[in-house]
């Protein structure tokens, strides 16, 4: 008989996690489960980033999860990314999870395979959300809250029916989605061809031709500069967090690793808002600088290599390297010819084993092809003009795969709150996907 009843009634142990200490190599050594080893699209664990901690035996075995536990992200998250993500363990790999996360061990009555989809129905309707309490930078979810969320509990065969369902259509709709993401990322190398047509792409550190070399020949009357000469280099900063008057009354738009979603649209070629704001006075106290709309901001960290032009005065973090084009040079075209470099030249300054970053000296030596600026000015016309079709394109597969992710939704929370019965539901619920 299916019962409404606290969370914590379908819940045998919730256990914090551990760090642990460096990789000790005494037979100490441990996988340590992170948020980043989450991959929340298929509700798992992926072990393969997942770093080796040392944790004393005691604790490991205390710690140890077990194939069909859960892991719970209790601490983290961000502005577009709220705390409260939990994912499956399915591995005899032996591994704990870390001090930011929880080991969630369902009782025996419960499947975890239904209990994952149950907590990320949870999830994506606000109900985890609402017991997020955040007092510093973190977001923190208070688990003694969140255990009282009232939830339906079918019995164990019908939890494993529903589950068996949601697998099957949720990997159909998966596999369409991936389907329209392979097909924008066919979008997006036909928005670099177009560029690399408009601007003949840069070679880059002192021309080493046998490491970086051109696309095309340069036409006789262009000329090659180091981009430092035209345009004047800076890079930002942050602030110090624990000077609250740097945080008060703030308006001035302060450009963050939590805006490169915008620089990541390659239709976005100027910004004009960011997510975060400084006051002045954090401004005048800090080596922060305020630079004038014009201004090209390129990321070094996040995301390395996505770039865009400030369309209002903006202050970036240290993440950021940006220019300040003279006369000769204009704005856009130089936006265009990052963009044309992203992928070959500013992907192979990304260096580092686990966060890419490019170095600020790296960009003082990047050099770029500086045809007239009314040859700029006709190769940022010539791709404007591609991209108004491409672009048509693109919000229409974005829209697509909106909705597909919405329907995913849909049916996950459909299907554990009893709104239909799966025995019957297949076919309709296909229907419905893939029309």
């Amino acid at each position: 008989m299916t019962r409404t009843m606290p969370l914590r009634r379908l819940i045998a142990s919730l256990d914090n996690g551990t760090w642990g200490d460096d990789p000790a190599e005494d037979g100490t050594d441990t996988t340590c489960v992170r948020a980043a080893d989450f991959d929340f699209k298929a509700l798992r664990v992926d072990l393969l980033r997942a770093p080796i901690r040392s944790v004393p035996a005691p604790q490991r075995r205390r710690l140890a999860l077990h194939s069909g536990d859960l892991v719970l992200e209790k601490s983290g998250g961000g502005e577009q990314q709220p705390v409260g993500r939990a994912v499956l363990f399915r591995s005899d790999v032996p591994a704990v999870c870390s001090n930011f996360a929880a080991r969630l061990r369902p009782r025996a009555e419960v499947s975890p395979d239904f209990l994952v989809y149950l907590l990320v129905s949870l999830y994506w309707s606000g109900a985890t959300a609402r017991c997020i309490k955040q007092t510093t930078g973190i977001q923190n979810l208070d688990t003694d809250e969140w255990i009282q969320t009232q939830v339906r509990c079918p019995p164990l065969d019908e939890q494993r029916r529903i589950a068996a369902f949601l697998d099957d259509q949720v990997a159909r709709i998966d596999q369409t989605i991936a389907m329209r993401e392979q097909q924008m990322s066919i979008i997006n190398e036909r928005i670099m061809a177009a560029a690399l047509e408009g601007v003949t792409a840069a070679q880059v550190l002192d021309r080493k031709p046998s490491t970086l070399t051109w696309v095309n020949d340069l036409p006789s009357y262009w000329t090659e500069v180091r981009l430092s000469t035209i345009a004047q280099i800076g890079t930002g900063h942050t602030p110090s967090r624990s000077e609250p008057a740097y945080w008060m009354d703030c308006n001035i738009p302060w450009l963050t690793t939590g805006d490169v979603h915008r620089l990541r649209d390659d239709s976005i070629e100027v910004i004009h808002a960011t997510s975060i704001q400084i006051s002045q006075v954090g401004l005048e106290n800090s080596a922060a600088v305020l630079h004038p709309p014009g201004t090209v901001a390129l990321s070094r960290t996040a995301s390395p290599g996505f770039s865009a032009i400030m369309g209002i005065g903006m202050a970036t973090s240290q993440d950021f390297v940006v220019w300040r084009p003279c006369e000769r040079l204009d704005p856009q075209y130089l936006l265009w010819v990052l963009r044309a470099m992203r992928k070959d030249i500013l992907g192979r300054l990304a260096t580092g084993s686990t966060h890419k970053t490019i170095y600020f000296p790296d960009l003082e030596s990047l050099r770029i092809p500086l045809p007239p600026r009314a040859d700029q000015l006709k190769a940022v016309a010539q791709i404007q003009e591609r991209m108004k079709s491409i672009n048509v394109l693109r919000v229409q597969l974005r829209q697509a795969i909106t909705l597909l992710k919405e329907r995913k939704r849909s049916l996950i929370t459909a299907a554990v709150t009893g709104e239909f019965d799966v025995s019957t539901a297949s076919t309709r619920a296909l229907a419905d996907v893939t029309n």
